[in-house]
């Protein structure tokens, strides 16, 4: 398969976002293709990159560079480690021409984007995405964000890459689990916009788990597709954007909740915020049961033990609805839903009374 380029074209940028193999043995090239001429770069990479990625990496910036290693967790998400970012550009007399370049999943990319965003009102910043995760969803759109103690990505800025690479070689070096995660964000686009490609990933969901070639290529291309096509209408988050958020506000506060442990990463926790969802969809009679259950069928052969009663029980309830309410989405004491009418047909204008919320949460915890 050959490699793809999809331009992401919003009202302040244009941007190329690069999807293939072997794509960083050219990123020399790359970089001067799209007008980027730094002196030097910042290079913020994930420790858990192989040592042979890094290597290409340096032999194409030419030594014009400095290297910054994170441990990426969502607890390292924080203004301290932005703060460590810009104090490294500042001490090394960054400028605006300078470039950032993050290499790691989206949790760096975040980190990176949100410092580049706010050092002398924003420098060049490029992503190379390394885990399935952040090529399909983090590293698309511009979003950036930092965790707090009241909840998930609530300090953040959008701002837009020079090019994005998302080197389907980086993929290899995951654990099974890292796949599922990214997998996670996959089947939300085509839920929410795209029954084909739903249909798709259904009959050849083991083929994409396990990185054959043409079915992972293929996989992040009609996802970014999928997200290209939202961000572009709605960069800023004010409308249609809001349904990538399909699955996310049971998700994040999941997360938050268990402190953002390992017991269940985010990929995770949108796939079962998704069944959240359905199942809140099919309460309220939006969602039929035949397309609720080929969803629900697909995420259980995925991974059975996603059931919210393996993390959760009634005493967390209250623990859970704290951080919905928090959601960024909110902006009265209701709780803002993206729920599902059918397959490729999402609705995000949906608010709850907490108690409507609490009720369904108790029911899934229920014994019964």
């Amino acid at each position: 398969m050959k490699n793809n380029k999809i331009f992401i074209n919003t009202k302040n940028n244009s941007y190329p976002i690069l999807i293939g193999s072997n794509l960083i043995n050219n990123l020399r090239k790359t970089l001067k293709k799209y007008s980027i001429k730094s002196s030097k770069y910042l290079v913020v990479i994930d420790k858990n990159v192989p040592k042979k990625f890094i290597k290409i990496i340096k032999k194409n910036l030419n030594k014009k560079f400095i290297l910054i290693k994170f441990t990426s967790n969502e607890k390292n998400k924080n203004q301290k480690n932005v703060q460590l970012i810009l104090n490294t550009l500042s001490k090394n007399n960054f400028n605006r021409n300078d470039c950032v370049i993050s290499v790691g999943g989206g949790i760096i990319g975040d980190l990176s984007a949100f410092a580049s965003s706010i050092f002398k009102r924003g420098l060049n910043f490029v992503n190379i995405p390394t885990t399935l995760l952040a090529q399909v969803d983090s590293s698309i759109g511009g979003k950036t964000g930092i965790n707090t103690k009241f909840g998930k990505n609530l300090i953040g800025s959008f701002y837009q890459p020079k090019f994005v690479i998302a080197d389907i070689n980086f993929l290899k070096s995951l654990p099974q689990r890292e796949i599922i995660c990214g997998y996670g964000e996959i089947f939300k686009h085509s839920i929410i916009a795209n029954k084909k490609f739903f249909k798709f990933l259904s009959n050849n969901v083991l083929k994409i788990l396990t990185l054959q070639k043409n079915y992972i290529q293929k996989s992040i291309y009609e996802s970014c597709l999928i997200k290209k096509k939202i961000v572009e209408k709605d960069e800023k988050e004010q409308n249609l954007r809001k349904l990538l958020n399909f699955g996310h506000t049971f998700a994040h506060a999941y997360e938050a909740a268990l402190g953002y442990s390992n017991k269940l990463n985010h990929g995770e926790a949108v796939l079962l915020g998704i069944k959240s969802a359905c199942e809140y969809s099919l309460k309220k009679k939006m969602l039929n049961k035949a397309e609720y259950i080929l969803i629900k069928n697909h995420i259980n052969k995925i991974n059975k033990s996603l059931n919210l009663k393996n993390f959760f029980s009634k005493k967390d309830i209250n623990k859970i609805i704290k951080f919905m309410i928090s959601d960024k989405k909110n902006i009265n004491k209701d709780i803002n839903l993206v729920l599902l009418k059918k397959i490729s047909k999402p609705t995000y204008k949906n608010l709850y009374k907490v108690s409507d919320v609490k009720k369904f949460l108790k029911n899934q915890l229920s014994n019964i």
